[in-house]
C-alpha cells in the first residue's frame, strides 16, 4: 500500500493489487458463478479506498484544492492571525513598549517573518494529515496527469527514488525520520514564499505606520491586527493549494507505479 512508511497510517496486510489483473479476476469469478453479485467496478477505487488517478482536473478536485482548502485556509488563517495579533498588541503599553516596524521589542517586520515560517510548517502538517486521510477514504481522486520530474532535487522533494528502508516502521527512529523529512519540505516552501509575502508586507506596514525619526510606529489597534489578518489570509490562500496538489500528485504516482512505500526520505 502507498505510504506504508508513513506512521500516520496502518500498513496494508496485502501487497498492492494490479488493477487490470483484479478486473480480469472479477470477470472470471462472475462468469463461473451466475448467482454471485456483479463484480465491483475496480476503476472507481483501489485497495483501502483510494480512487483511481484522474487524467485531467475534475470539478471536485478543483473545488477541493482551490475552494475548500484554498479559500477555507484563507479565512481560517486570517482569522487566527487576527486573533493572535489582537492578543499580542491590543494590551501593550506603547509608551514603554512601542510597536515599531523594525526595532524591538515589538517589531512587526520580525512578526511577519516568523508568521511565514510558522504558518508554512503548521499548514504543511495539517494538509499532510487531512489530504492523506481524504485520499485513503476515497474522498478525492489523486492527480494522475502530471508527469514525474527528472530533476534530482525535485525527485527528492516529491519522495521519488526512495532508498531502502533501514528501520522498523512506527519505531521512534521512524517517527523522527518522518518528521524531519516533512519539516525540511515545509521550510523549503516557506523559503520560496518568503520574498513573495514578506516584501509586500513591509510595504504595507510602511504605508500604515507613522515615521518618528528612527522607525515607523503603530497604534496598538488596528494596524497590527489588520496587517496580520491580511498576511495570514494571503499566505493561506497561496500556500495551501500547492501543498494539497503535492499529496494528490504524489498519491497518483504511487498508485500508478504500485509503490509499496513513500512519504519519508
Amino acid at each position: 500500500m502507498p505510504w506504508a512508511t508513513n506512521p500516520l497510517f496502518t500498513p496494508a496486510a496485502e501487497p498492492p493489487v494490479d488493477v487490470e489483473a483484479a478486473a480480469a479476476t472479477a470477470a472470471t469469478d462472475s462468469n463461473s458463478d451466475s448467482d454471485s453479485s456483479p463484480p465491483q467496478d475496480v476503476t472507481e477505487s483501489t485497495d483501502d479506498g483510494f480512487k483511481e488517478p484522474t487524467e485531467k482536473f475534475t470539478a471536485h478536485q478543483i473545488f477541493y484544492i482551490f475552494i475548500l482548502d484554498g479559500i477555507g485556509a484563507m479565512i481560517l488563517s486570517g482569522g487566527i492571525n487576527f486573533a493572535i495579533a489582537y492578543a499580542m498588541y491590543a494590551t501593550q503599553d506603547i509608551v514603554t513598549r512601542p510597536i515599531r516596524l523594525f526595532l524591538f521589542p515589538n517589531t512587526l517586520a520580525g512578526d511577519a517573518a516568523v508568521t511565514v515560517i510558522l504558518q508554512c510548517l503548521i499548514t504543511w502538517h495539517i494538509e499532510l494529515f487531512l489530504v492523506n486521510r481524504d485520499l485513503r477514504k476515497g474522498g478525492v481522486h489523486p492527480i494522475g496527469f502530471i508527469p514525474e520530474p527528472k530533476s534530482r532535487f525535485l525527485r527528492w522533494f516529491m519522495f521519488l527514488d526512495r532508498p531502502k528502508e533501514t528501520h522498523e516502521v512506527r519505531s521512534i527512529v521512524h517517527w523522527l525520520s518522518f518528521l524531519r523529512s516533512q519539516i525540511l519540505r515545509a521550510l523549503l516552501i516557506a523559503v520560496a514564499f518568503f520574498p513573495v509575502i514578506w516584501g509586500p508586507s513591509i510595504g504595507f506596514l510602511v504605508l500604515a505606520g507613522k515615521w518618528k525619526g528612527d522607525d515607523w510606529y503603530y497604534d496598538k489597534v488596528w494596524a497590527p491586527q489588520v496587517f496580520k489578518l491580511i498576511q495570514g489570509g494571503v499566505l493561506g490562500l497561496l500556500t495551501t493549494p500547492p501543498m494539497v496538489m503535492f499529496w494528490l500528485t504524489r498519491c497518483g504516482w504511487a498508485l500508478k507505479n504500485n509503490e509499496e512505500y513513500y512519504g519519508e526520505r
